[in-house]
This record gives structure tokens, sequence and C-alpha cells, in this order.
């Protein structure tokens, strides 16, 4: 009987872009923060990069999940919003969260249970679905797209050659080389700043400080940076890890859309209750005290008054008005300006 991986391994090329070669065949992986070291005949810890002969295999030609969304769901507030994207992934993830909503894609090949079988496609049929669609965005999703780096940049370039905007969503577990090979066809970036304690991170497979130096990169080298926090009871929820995560943001830039969103129970983890809505609340209250001047409340529509809406942080007049994912006003123009006192609102607007 087939295996994924024997699926799945035939989907697959030779890329050097992300690699450095080493002694004995061996190899260094730099797709993402693990930095995997991976010896002939060998995978990384993503289980979907291999060594074969001392050259990497990386997936091509499939994707594992496609869906066109409301912008607002991955969710970029700041970046053309009421748009839709075209958001696709592939399957393997570098850690292995519990509470994973897109498990069945990020942890194939690691749970026999996880089964997303993988549809052949050519980044040429991915932007003409786009268009198609009438989306205005492509984004890698659904999986952690760092692990699936070079097929991403593939259709990223032909979107961007056709005037689509890009985006990654992603835990942010990245290194320099892997943004400094994306930045030229990626325009958005939303990092999940999962916890800000390193012992939660090690318990879903990551290191906080990877996350942590990542989000200043993505600034600096100029992506629009969105950060979202999905606050878990018990988990990452306490006041105080809630304000240092909104500190660390602030000192990085004020100008960052901070999402706090609802945890509710899906995968391995269904001990903790359902995030209520109070605690979002409390949240989006600390980020504007910490000094953030955009913190959104989510995954609670209808409960978290106007947290769901863009305000100027300027003088205060309301924006975007939002429920959930939907976008029943928008005010501001092309010039990325308020229109009632013309102070700029960081995003993509146009």
């Amino acid at each position: 009987m087939s295996t994924l991986a024997d699926i799945i391994d035939p989907l697959t090329e030779v890329r050097d872009e992300l690699v450095v070669p080493k002694k004995d065949k061996a190899l260094t992986c730099l797709a993402c923060g693990h930095r995997c070291f991976i010896k002939e005949g060998r995978r990384g810890i993503c289980k979907v990069r291999y060594n074969e002969g001392g050259e990497l295999k990386v997936p091509t030609g499939y994707v594992g999940a496609l869906n066109c969304d409301p912008t607002e769901k991955k969710p970029f507030f700041h970046f053309l919003p009421g748009s839709a994207t075209l958001t696709f992934g592939m399957l393997g993830c570098d850690y292995h969260c519990g509470y994973c909503q897109n498990w069945l894609t990020s942890q194939a090949l690691r749970d026999p249970n996880a089964v997303a079988p993988p549809q052949r496609t050519t980044p040429e049929i991915l932007v003409r679905i786009a268009r198609e669609k009438g989306a205005r965005i492509v984004g890698s999703s659904y999986n952690e797209p760092l692990i699936t780096a070079e097929w991403a940049r593939d259709v990223f370039e032909l979107a961007k050659a056709e005037g689509l905007k890009t985006c990654f969503i992603s835990n942010g577990n990245a290194t320099r080389e892997v943004l400094d090979y994306l930045r030229p066809v990626t325009d958005g970036y939303k990092v999940d700043l999962k916890s800000m304690q390193d012992k939660s991170y090690r318990r879903l497979g990551g290191v906080l400080q990877v996350v942590l130096d990542a989000i200043p990169m993505l600034v600096e080298m100029g992506f629009w940076v969105e950060v979202v926090t999905l606050l878990i009871p018990g988990f990452n929820d306490s006041e105080e890890e809630v304000r240092e995560a909104a500190s660390y943001l602030a000192g990085v830039s004020p100008a960052i859309p901070w999402h706090v969103t609802a945890f509710h129970k899906d995968y391995k983890m269904t001990d903790p209750d359902d995030t209520p809505a109070a605690t979002l609340i409390r949240a989006t209250e600390i980020g504007y005290e910490e000094g953030l001047h955009y913190v959104y409340a989510g995954n609670r529509p209808g409960q978290v008054g106007s947290l769901e809406d863009t305000r100027c942080h300027g003088c205060g007049t309301t924006l975007i008005r939002r429920v959930g994912f939907h976008v029943r006003d928008q005010r501001v123009g092309p010039d990325g300006r308020c229109p009632k006192c013309a102070t700029a609102i960081p995003g993509i607007w146009s």
C-alpha cells in the first residue's frame, strides 16, 4: 500500500537556492529557522524536504489545499481591505502545534490521520484561477509556506507579472536567507506570535527567539507585516504575557497591526475552554496601553464592539468597519490617508 510520502516524493525537484552543501553529501537547508543539517537519504524536520544523493529535493507542482477567501481571513486588515486572496498550501510543517486548525495539511507525513491528497497544478493555473475568482492577492498558507518557499516563489513571480499582490501566512520561523529569497516577489507577511515563553514554543516544535528575530527583519526588509496571537486559556493568555508581546511589537514598530484572536478546541488540544470575548477585549486594551496603534480582536464577530474596525491613530475617526471577515465600510483612499485629518495609515491600499 502506498504511503503519502510515496505519493508526494515524486512531486519534488532539485533546487539549490536555499541550501549549503556540506561534506559527505550532507547539506544544510536554509528554508526555515531550524536550519536542518540533512545527511544523504534523510529528511528535514518538515518531512517534505530531503537529501537525495547530496542534492536537496523540495516540493513542487501541487497543492494540498486551495481556496479563495476574504483577505481579512488571513488575517490582513491593512492590505487591500475587502479584497479576496487566492490561497494555496502544500503539505508538511516545521512545527507540530497541538491546536492546529490546518492539521490535515500541516501534519501530513507526521500524523497518519492527516490525509490531504495532493492535487497537481502549475503556477499558470493558479494565477488563472485567481483572475477568474477576482482575487487581487495570491497567498501561501494552510501548511507552513517557508518549507515550500521555492514553489511559492515560482507562483508569486507569475502572479506579480500579472499585476497581483502576494503574501505569506506563516509561523515566522524564518531565516534571513529565505526572506532575502522571497522579498523580491512577496508583498505581505503575516506572522503567528504564539507565545512569549520559549518553553511554550518548544512544545510546539519551535524556538521563540527565531520568531522574535524574524519580525524586525521583515519590517526592515519592507514586507507589509501583520502579527497574530491566538490567545489560548492557560497557555498564553496571562496579562503579563499579553503585555510582554504587545510591548515587544510596539518596540519594533507601533504601526504593526496586532490581531488577538480567540482559540477554539481543535485537533489534539481539547482541554482549554474557548477564549471568551472579555479576554480579547482586555488584550486589545493592553496593546494600546503598550503603544501599538492598531489592535484587533478576532474570531468573536459581534461580541467585541468596534474592535474589528480600523480607526485613524491620528484623530480616531473610524475608517473601516468590519463584521468578522466582511468589510462594511472602507474610507481609506488609494493614497492611504485618513480623509478627515490626512494622517498616513500604514498598509497597502492600492
